[in-house]
């Protein structure tokens, strides 16, 4: 078992044993224990009553958090020359064709979105091994293979992200930063909740939701009251 530092163990002390934090109380608590010199990232981790070894109990979905993530989003846009100004316009940081697949093909991977046209997907087919374990790799159902690059860009630029379920169904999702006001960090993750209820697997059965837990980048983990989420209205 790692070794937690003595700050960390500090911050335990806290947290309430055995207490689920109404989701405010949490997210004022998380920001309050954060004593890190850089600015934090809000994470929740959601365990879901799934098995991702079914194909019918995937969970993979796109959503637009309403107060962005904080996160200045490099894009960057495989397509064809005669679209590149139309990324360009809606702000793409990197934009190329063939030239910028075979970059990628030596290694360049220095943006955190990588968004194509449906005529290229043919050429970056061949970088699904660069670009898979990364999460890079684009497609259809993460919405970054696209014919409408202005949309899908601006989106992608203003806080829409995409999630999936690990191996364990657990959801990790970045949802914001610690200098945003508790807040808009709830309204992010009210919006993060419906999505997920919205995007319920049709093999889902039993009990959906089984605990969630935020945390700040470098702080301990805070449970919450799953039922007080669910139930909440901005």
């Amino acid at each position: 078992m790692k070794k937690r530092s003595r700050r960390f163990n500090t911050l335990l002390k806290e947290i309430e044993k055995n207490k689920f934090y109404a989701p405010l109380d949490a997210l004022c608590l998380m920001k309050n224990l954060s004593n890190v010199n850089f600015l934090e990232t809000a994470e929740v981790h959601i365990l879901l009553g799934l098995d991702p070894k079914y194909a019918d109990q995937q969970l993979r979905a796109n959503v637009m958090l309403p107060k962005g993530t904080g996160k200045n989003i490099r894009v960057a846009v495989v397509t064809t020359d005669n679209k590149t100004q139309q990324a360009s316009s809606a702000g793409a940081d990197i934009i190329g064709s063939e030239s910028l697949i075979n970059e990628i093909k030596q290694g360049r991977l220095d943006f955190d979105k990588l968004i194509a046209t449906p005529e290229m997907m043919i050429s970056i087919a061949k970088l699904g091994k660069i670009l898979g374990p990364k999460g890079l790799m684009p497609s259809p159902k993460a919405g970054t293979v696209t014919n409408n690059l202005v949309k899908t860009i601006q989106e992608f630029k203003a806080g829409k992200l995409e999630y999936k379920i690990d191996r364990n169904g657990i959801l990790h999702i970045p949802f914001g930063k610690l200098n945003f006001t508790a807040e808009d960090l709830y309204s992010n993750l009210i919006t993060l909740q419906q999505s997920i209820d919205k995007n319920r697997p049709q093999g889902s059965k039993g009990k959906y939701w089984k605990s969630i837990y935020i945390n700040s980048t470098m702080g301990p983990a805070i449970p919450l009251d799953i039922n007080l989420l669910r139930d909440s209205y901005l």
